[in-house]
Parts: structure tokens; sequence; C-alpha cells
């Protein structure tokens, strides 16, 4: 089964959100704002091309920038 993530805007849409979950019940499971980057993190990882190479010199240049 897929699975869905909803960030609320606010605490009031927070609570809702969360009451109809349970109204619902619905399973549920409450993330971290550091576990979503992660997540997102990881999708770009993912999506990246990795054929490619760069030289160390142009990352270096990058990172002293």
């Amino acid at each position: 089964m897929n699975s869905f993530v909803i960030t609320p805007r606010n605490k009031k849409e927070y609570k809702f959100l969360f009451d109809l979950m349970n109204k619902l019940n619905l399973k549920s499971s409450e993330l971290s704002k550091e576990t979503v980057e992660n997540a997102g993190l990881l999708l770009l990882m993912n999506q990246a091309d990795r054929n490619k190479t760069v030289r160390r010199e142009t990352i270096m240049k990058k990172l002293n920038s």
C-alpha cells in the first residue's frame, strides 16, 4: 500500500488532521522535521546521475567559495 505525507501549515490544522485520522481509525505516524528532510535528501540522492564524475579541484573550489 502506498503512503503519503501531509504537512499542516499551523497547529490548528495539525490538530484537525490528527483528530480526523483518529476518528477514521487510520494508522498514522508523526515524523520530525529532520526525518522528513532526510527522506527528501535520500530521494534526491537516489535520483542523482552517478555516471558523471567531477574533478576534486572543482569540488574543493565550490566548498572554499
